[in-house]
């Protein structure tokens, strides 16, 4: 029989529900129900012509967001799925999911993605050249940050002086790191050298076996276990009070049809799914009621809570 997985919840993060007295409310809710965790995303800007759904309009800062449910929970784990990391220097993201780390007590999980935005890429100032390249030594430095007194760190990149970084994460070595993205050789690249990987709110439900597969075999590779990976999907749920029908997508529909697409997402590999709301039109659109936005999230909250 295969298990469940671990159920988190989308923190919110998007739209007219995302203030700050809501993000707390569901927090606290999520944690008192159960879940496993909290998730945040990160959307830098919007291009005027960028065809993204509503709710990529208006979004809070993942870590700032996060850190504030950290002063108002205790257990319940706190995620970013994802975090561009290339926008941030190596030394300063240590810096914050270290500091994050710390105030929430050993909570962090640090989901971090490659970016695919151009226009977010001009605005950091960073070249999109040699993405892969550039995220693997990201990923070295990050690593040397996090576990050597003194640091020192020269690539072709990025360079940290031989320095003292302080304070450390509570968790040891480090944080785990989940990667996202979808082409092979980032798969191969979370088997190899994260902790497991993230798929995106984009990808196809039906190939996520094929894409976990892939994840696996870059840790055989590195001589590593795959089946110590952690593999977290964000499941943009549509609760409905009745069957939709033949025309019926994955995640959509009765309490009873979403939960056996989690299971059968269990079933392939999958150890966590998060309950995200944000990208929901229902929801995160920041024209949405924020009252009736709240109200569906509590009845989500309530529908699938694993108590």
């Amino acid at each position: 029989m295969t298990a469940r997985p671990l159920l988190g919840f989308g923190l919110p993060v998007s739209g007219s529900w995302a203030t700050p007295a809501m993000t707390v409310h569901v927090a606290r809710r999520a944690e008192e129900l159960g879940y496993a965790s909290l998730w945040t995303f990160q959307r830098v800007l919007r291009p005027v012509d960028a065809s993204l759904s509503p709710g990529h309009r208006s979004v809070l800062d993942p870590v700032v967001a996060l850190a504030l449910v950290a002063g108002h929970t205790s257990s319940i784990g706190l995620g970013t799925a994802t975090l561009c990391a290339p926008f941030t220097p190596p030394a300063l993201l240590a810096k914050t999911l270290a500091s994050l780390d710390v105030v929430s007590g050993g909570r962090l999980t640090a989901g971090l993605g490659i970016g695919w935005l151009p226009e977010e890429y001009a605005a950091a100032g960073i070249p999109m050249t040699r993405r892969g390249a550039r995220m693997e030594e990201y990923l070295r430095c990050l690593h040397a940050l996090w576990t050597e007194d003194p640091v020192e760190f020269h690539g072709d990149f990025y360079s940290v002086p031989r320095s003292h970084v302080a304070p450390r994460p509570v968790q040891r070595p480090h944080p785990p790191v989940l990667l996202g993205g979808t082409a092979g050789s980032a798969l191969r690249r979370a088997g190899r050298l994260a902790e497991g990987w993230i798929a995106g709110s984009m990808h196809d439900l039906e190939t996520v076996a094929g894409s976990v597969a892939v994840v696996r075999a870059g840790a055989v590779e590195a001589g590593r276990d795959p089946g110590a990976l952690r593999v977290v999907v964000r499941a943009v749920v549509d609760l409905l009070d009745t069957d939709p029908g033949p025309a019926r997508t994955p995640l959509q529909g009765t309490r009873e049809q979403v939960l056996e697409d989690v299971a059968a997402l269990a079933a392939v590999g999958v150890t966590e799914v998060f309950l995200d709301l944000n990208l929901s039109p229902r929801v995160g659109d920041p024209d949405a009621d924020p009252a009736a936005a709240l109200d569906h999230a509590e009845q989500v909250l309530e529908a699938f809570a694993p108590r």
